[in-house]
């Protein structure tokens, strides 16, 4: 016991350290992190985030005018009316309120005749003050100018995410000395003999002696057998982990900023990323799983039915637990959301398990090294799964492209509202909305999809609907091959990193292929809430990449331990169920004195991750793991 004693007193010191930070964090960020200056515009025009004052000055010899805006966001949108001035208010000027997450285009236009005065295309910045003049040409009424003017410069609101980086960074320091010196046995000692002297000079001083060096050759056999028993490849905890914590962090509300929130249709942000990269390490852990218990002898069937209750048992939790029905009070059969992120996750555990166990046949440990078709050895014995596999995505597709769908084009992938001119307001999501709300009602799938935000549709859209599983099981299918590329290539680090990066870059030329390199004017669309098989391509891209380097780090040098992601990837189900049960409870949201502030939502977000961090770490040390 006295020799583990040092590890059990980092563990600790570690977990004061990190609650100290915590403490930190929120008083450094709550005095310093102000993105706001103090103005008179917000008073005045009652300014929210990602929005700006516009004082509109009217020096045109017309008694009315319309200022329209259209956001670089919104691909081929109507414009939409911002103000409607008129003279005979006998009023000079206009106050309009912005957007300021993407640049805009205002185009003002004469009511006579509708026609066009003039277009300004600018980028607002939040909380700034602006006027924008209309002046003629004193020789001519038909020259038009429009003209912005900066009338108070708008804060800076991307400081508090660069003064909250260099507190973590500093928190990381801090944590990484900690344990080096934690590790020396000089400090272990002088630890030892600072808590209990009197014990630790009894034992220096005792009739037994020190240990004899055969004790300690036991004693370390012992511990190197059960730490090989246990081995794991902390690179995929550590995968899982990143994820699951950025998915939090973003879920909480991501400071508030847009880039921290999923993208209104094509496209990525931060957000976008975090669900498919579970998905996929899900597929890996799959793979490494089912081996190892087929190899122990476990029957298939035995397997099967594990998987199936497991299944079952995320569907009923994402259905009945964290359904967002419960925003809106008890929950009701008659608008309950049936799809969801664990729902989504459960079907697609089944399938890829399912097919998993059909084809995959036990392997011994280690693998022969000399074989035919080297190169392939991880694709060519499981042909059969790879046609079945096509063979969900020519579904995919023949859905998505030649299922009619009443009153929408035939594949039509857009937004709907106000997307395409307004022409298919209805047609938000095209066979996969239409899908969705034929088999599960329109009061059963998502009431309020990111595309309203921009786009202004009002069809209700599932971005977790049925459809997009599809591609959901694919995604998890490459990362099934992850896992297949670990066992077939174990402890050939090269091969591993070298296959990794040849499948990142096979995933990134289809991708590019079928976008065009567009965000719009590809074949397919990269967009998250269609599961389109680009976005799939694109984010198997990033993650096969990201998993090079985390492996390459991890697993391989061994220079980072994977903290303090590791920690969560290792209870990744109780991390995400509890940070969803108790969102709204304190401490991991209290009440902001300022509720438009990017800082305090920033703040309160980074707080509530890190805490959920620190109780996965301390979970950890307990060796507590909730397995379903």
């Amino acid at each position: 016991m006295g020799l583990a004693w040092p590890t059990c007193a980092s563990a600790h010191c570690l977990c004061l350290v990190s609650t100290l930070s915590l403490i930190l964090l929120v008083s450094c960020t709550s005095s310093s992190m102000s993105s706001k200056p103090p103005d008179t515009s917000k008073k005045s025009g009652h300014l929210k985030m990602d929005q700006a004052l516009l004082l509109i000055h009217n020096e045109l010899p017309y008694e009315k005018f319309i200022v329209y805006w259209r956001s670089d966001q919104c691909y081929q949108c109507l414009y939409q009316t911002l103000v409607v001035s008129d003279l005979r208010l006998e009023r000079r000027s206009d106050i309009a309120v912005v957007d300021t997450r993407h640049p805009v285009t205002l185009q003002i236009n004469a009511t006579s005749g509708n026609t066009e005065l003039c277009r300004i295309h600018y980028r607002f910045r939040e909380f700034g003050n602006y006027s924008l003049w209309l002046k003629a040409n004193h020789s001519s009424t038909r020259d038009i100018t429009c003209e912005i003017i900066i009338n108070q410069n708008p804060g800076y609101t991307n400081l508090p995410i660069i003064i909250a980086f260099f507190i973590y960074v500093a928190i990381f320091i801090v944590l990484f000395l900690g344990s080096f010196l934690l590790r020396l046995d000089t400090v272990q000692n002088w630890l030892c003999k600072q808590i209990n002297p009197v014990e630790t000079d009894r034992l220096i001083n005792s009739e037994l002696g020190s240990p004899s060096r055969a004790d300690l050759s036991s004693q370390d056999a012992h511990y190197a057998s059960w730490n090989t028993a246990s081995q794991r490849l902390r690179s995929l905890d550590t995968f899982r982990g990143l994820s699951l914590i950025i998915m939090v962090f973003v879920n909480y509300g991501g400071g508030g900023y847009w880039f921290f929130k999923h993208q209104s249709w094509n496209g990525l942000t931060i957000a976008d990323l975090v669900f498919p990269w579970f998905v996929f390490i899900m597929g890996t852990s799959i793979h490494l799983s089912l081996i190892s218990m087929l190899r122990k002898g476990n029957s298939r069937w035995k397997l099967f039915w594990k998987v199936l209750w497991r299944s079952i048992q995320l569907f009923l939790i994402g259905l009945f637990v964290i359904n967002e029905n419960y925003c809106h009070g008890p929950l009701s059969w008659s608008d309950i959301r049936i799809m969801g992120v664990l729902q989504r996750l459960s079907i697609t555990y089944l399938i890829v398990s399912v097919l998993e166990l059909l084809f995959t046949k036990p392997l011994p440990d280690p693998m022969p090294q000399n074989r035919a078709c080297f190169f392939l050895q991880d694709v060519i014995p499981f042909w059969p799964q790879w046609l079945i596999i096509l063979a969900l995505e020519s579904v995919w597709l023949c859905l998505t492209f030649l299922l009619p769908v009443p009153g929408c084009p035939t594949g039509y992938l857009g937004p709907g509202g106000i997307g395409d001119f307004g022409k298919y307001s209805n047609c938000t999501g095209g066979a996969a909305g239409y899908i969705d709300r034929i088999v599960l009602g329109e009061d059963h799938v998502y009431q309020h999809p990111s595309s309203n935000v921009v786009y202004k549709s009002t069809v209700p859209y599932d971005p977790e609907g049925i459809l997009g599983t599809i591609n959901s099981v694919i995604m998890a299918f490459f990362g099934l091959q992850a896992g297949k590329i670990l066992v077939f290539y174990k402890n050939q680090h090269k091969q591993v990193l070298v296959r990794f990066f040849t499948w990142s870059v096979f995933m990134g030329v289809i991708s590019a292929i079928l976008t065009k390199c567009s965000t719009n004017e590809g074949f397919i669309p990269v967009n998250k809430n269609l599961w389109s098989i680009s976005y799939v391509t694109t984010l198997s891209c990033f993650a096969f990449f990201l998993l090079m380097l985390i492996y390459f780090l991890v697993d391989v040098k061994r220079v980072w331990m994977g903290g303090p992601f590791f920690y969560p990837g290792m209870n990744s189900i109780l991390v995400y169920v509890g940070h969803e049960v108790f969102e709204n409870y304190f401490p991991f949201k209290w009440k902001m004195q300022d509720s438009q502030s990017h800082a305090q939502h920033l703040t309160q977000n980074l707080v509530a991750t890190s805490i959920w961090v620190v109780i996965a770490y301390i979970l950890y040390r307990k060796k507590i793991f909730w397995k379903i």
